[in-house]
């Protein structure tokens, strides 16, 4: 059958009626509310989220107390994917990064539709995969990028997945966005401001180009599009 096109999420969109119904009576509405904490790692995610806007973000905490973000969910897909097919325990932090609205499931009702379709159990490997495919360049981009070649990559990210060219993040944010310094951060953010790409005040940010802040971007931001493309179908734009 026919593929699900009336939602704004990935995840929803790309199920078929059948799949779609296994779900369907199960879904709730909720806000995504900014820095609202949705799992800490070791507990037990109870409920995935598919925003139809805001971004979710996944964030690895340290020892000393950095926290550092090694994925964004947003309206392209799903988070709650690996929980759904096997260990519910969160491996990692995940806070609401840009606020929003998203669609809830009890990760038992996800796990029961993943059992009784084999299709949609394919579906929602495939957006896990593509959510581990973006960590795994997180990690490499992070060890072997320039500040402002991460930065460009993040917002252009967050960009797409909010469906928005207005942000609000403030330097904190940002830094945990990339693993820098809040400093490294405030004196890139400049330069692409003076270069008429962003104009950011406050802790707030407007894309004004996004053309010219996607060439400052890393070569990530363009492969980890290739692998959600590959893995999904084209990403929302």
């Amino acid at each position: 059958m026919d593929s699900v096109a009336r939602s704004p999420n990935g995840f929803l969109s790309a199920l078929t009626a059948d799949d779609f119904e296994l779900i369907r009576p199960h879904l709730r509405t909720a806000d995504l509310i900014s820095n609202l904490v949705l799992v800490e790692v070791g507990e037990t995610l109870k409920r995935a989220y598919l925003p139809h806007s805001g971004v979710i973000s996944l964030v690895v905490k340290l020892a000393k107390g950095e926290h550092v973000q090694v994925a964004m969910v947003g309206r392209d897909s799903i988070f709650g994917a690996f929980s759904a097919l096997g260990d519910p325990t969160a491996l990692n932090a995940a806070t609401v990064l840009v606020p929003g609205i998203a669609q809830t499931l009890d990760i038992d009702r996800l796990r029961a539709a993943a059992d009784q379709s084999a299709t949609f159990r394919a579906t929602l490997t495939r957006h896990g995969l593509a959510v581990y495919a973006q960590i795994q360049q997180t990690a490499g981009c992070n060890i072997s990028h320039t500040v402002e070649s991460r930065l460009g990559r993040c917002l252009m990210q967050t960009h797409d997945l909010s469906g928005s060219d207005k942000l609000v993040l403030t330097q904190e944010a940002m830094a945990q966005m990339i693993g820098a310094r809040r400093n490294s951060v405030s004196l890139v953010a400049n330069t692409l401001q003076h270069a008429n790409f962003i104009h950011y005040s406050r802790g707030r940010i407007e894309i004004t180009d996004p053309d010219g802040l996607r060439r400052t971007a890393c070569e990530c931001y363009a492969t980890v599009k290739a692998q959600y493309d590959r893995l999904l179908g084209p990403r929302c734009q």
